[in-house]
């Protein structure tokens, strides 16, 4: 079959995808969520989707839990994740007053200040309950403009659709190798940008080796380098799951002088801040991902150190 053929069969394929998505979004989330109950069947007990990955890394995270305890938050984590599934499927077509429902944010005032006063934020969080609705949340809770930074999808056609939904409600998403570029066009005017501080680096971005959860990992250290650079106070994003569909953020301050921090500090505290978070409730935290596939060597263990 030749290229241009196959390539069209897939952009058709994706394409009727998204139109079964986008319709799929139109029911109301409760129709949603006894769908996800019925994913969630299929993707543990039936098709047991990475299920070794998720079991693996639960045992590496959680050396001193029993297998019954692992196991109990092997099925939350599989339950949430279909619900999670569906919830950003609703995104296409949800509304802003559905979202500052269901997605509240608590203690803004500080951040909120830096905005008012011409200052810009950086903001922090990870893959940790409904991040997506966390994205298109924060553009609705502070003023400037937001940016966040996101790892562009390998389907073309599905990262066109995904970038569209994400940007809504204002955001103006940023792949991660554009970064220091939208800052600069961004330098006048007060903004934040946001940063998912558990993405696995790939092996040519600059990183720095620790341990989290039990485990050599690597961390990106874009963040860091930003804001010592620009000096942006930064605000971790703690995301609280209340109950199905709803969910609680505290805008925690976590470094408002960077500039005055030592080398890798910063990426030491966020590494600390979540895995605090998930040690204190697991289940929502993305099991799935291959976040510890790369080891350090000892060369680069002891560059690192000198």
């Amino acid at each position: 079959m030749p290229i241009n053929s196959s390539c069209m069969i897939k952009k058709g394929i994706s394409l009727l995808g998204i139109f079964f998505l986008s319709a799929l979004s139109l029911l109301p989330l409760p129709i949603l969520y006894i769908l996800a109950d019925g994913s969630y069947l299929l993707l543990y007990h039936i098709f047991g989707y990475r299920k070794k990955v998720v079991r693996e890394n639960l045992l590496n995270a959680f050396p001193g839990k029993a297998r019954s305890e692992i196991v109990a938050i092997e099925k939350r984590y599989y339950r949430y994740l279909a619900t999670l599934i569906f919830e950003v499927v609703k995104m296409t077509t949800i509304s802003k007053q559905e979202i500052r429902k269901r997605f509240v944010f608590k203690n803004t005032a500080l951040a909120e200040r830096y905005l008012e006063n011409g200052r810009s934020v950086l903001f922090c969080s990870a893959h940790y309950g409904n991040w997506e609705w966390g994205t298109i949340g924060i553009g609705l809770n502070f003023s400037g403009s937001h940016y966040p930074i996101y790892k562009p999808l390998s389907n073309p056609v599905f990262d066109i659709w995904f970038r569209k939904i994400r940007s809504r409600f204002g955001n103006n998403m940023v792949p991660m190798r554009q970064t220091m570029r939208a800052l600069t066009l961004s330098k006048d005017g007060p903004t934040s940008f946001s940063f998912g501080n558990d993405q696995s680096p790939a092996r040519d971005e600059s990183l720095y080796w620790t341990t989290f959860l039990n485990q050599p990992a690597a961390i990106q250290l874009g963040i860091e380098k930003i804001a010592k650079k620009t000096n942006r106070p930064i605000f971790y994003l703690r995301v609280r799951v209340l109950k199905r569909g709803y969910y609680e953020v505290e805008c925690v301050p976590l470094c408002l002088n960077p500039r005055e921090t030592e080398k890798f500090e910063i990426t030491e505290m966020h590494t600390r801040f979540l895995e605090g978070i998930i040690r204190q409730e697991p289940a929502y935290w993305l099991w799935s991902h291959r976040r510890w596939k790369h080891k350090p060597s000892p060369r680069t263990l002891v560059a690192q150190a000198n």
